[in-house]
């Protein structure tokens, strides 16, 4: 077999292994995220706080992955800065099973979303050059195909504990069993590939001409689209309460817009 097929055969397994921890994590936080809203409200919390939260979450989820990125290529520590970062925004979901009060989970939720900042910039360099081997289109769409199908499967392990009465604490108990799976699955990827890079074996091509016009096409839309955005947790306050949990209603809408939107991640990505 020539080098190249092995290199393409490591980049795959690479990515599959990247796949899988994103399954798990999504499974994690989606989960979570699918009752956060109505739990903050059990806890007291307005539904303006429950507002800001989601929404002071989002900004830094977003924005702070400027910095970590930043760091992360500063210090060359990106399996470890990507290990932290998934604890932190793994440990954070199961932690709120024990939030006596709307404020400790409230910080529960900003530090899941502060996790996902630290890891997103380190774990998707590492990604890229193994995509590099096999298409960056098709990597990064198995990749997304993979993180969808974990975002599908938390609410729905969410809205199986609310039907059985299980409430919201034990849904957030059990979310501790994918994050675990998530974890190890890191391990195991760090020791076979402590060097992602060399999985890559050209040399990418340099252009110091500046963006052009398709890529702020691109951020103008993608801004367009954030705009109007209006996260979940918000909106699932809107549903009336029965017990200790508004029931899998929530976790099942969750799931049809993850689900219904995303599928084709993996065949639009080699398509491009």
């Amino acid at each position: 077999m020539a080098a190249r097929d092995l290199n393409q055969a490591g980049a795959w397994q690479f990515i599959i292994l990247v796949g899988v921890v994103s399954l798990f994590s999504d499974m994690t936080y989606e989960g979570a995220r699918s009752i956060s809203g109505p739990f903050l409200g059990s806890l007291q919390a307005s539904a303006t706080v429950v507002g800001v939260v989601a929404g002071l979450g989002e900004f830094i989820g977003y924005a702070l992955r400027l910095a970590s990125g930043y760091l992360t290529d500063r210090l060359g520590k990106y399996w470890l800065i990507t290990f932290w970062g998934y604890a932190v925004n793994l440990f954070a979901v199961p932690l709120l099973a024990l939030a006596g009060s709307w404020e400790m989970a409230a910080l529960l939720l900003l530090l899941e979303r502060l996790g996902k900042a630290i890891r997103t910039p380190a774990r998707d360099a590492m990604l890229s050059h193994a995509a590099a081997e096999v298409g960056r289109g098709r990597g990064f769409g198995f990749h997304e195909a993979m993180d969808q199908v974990g975002a599908v499967l938390g609410p729905l392990i969410i809205a199986v504990v609310l039907y059985f009465q299980g409430g919201y604490r034990t849904g957030f108990a059990v979310l501790l069993g994918p994050a675990l799976l998530a974890l190890v699955v890191i391990i195991i990827a760090a020791r076979l590939y402590p060097h992602p890079q060399h999985l890559e074996l050209g040399v990418p091509r340099l252009e110091t001409g500046g963006f052009k016009r398709p890529y702020w096409l691109y951020v103008a839309a993608v801004g367009l689209m954030g705009a109007r955005l209006c996260r979940f947790s918000p909106r699932c306050l809107s549903f009336p309460p029965s017990g200790d949990g508004p029931g899998p209603v929530d976790s099942h809408i969750l799931r049809r817009g993850h689900g219904g939107g995303r599928p084709g991640g993996a065949h639009l990505g080699s398509a491009f």
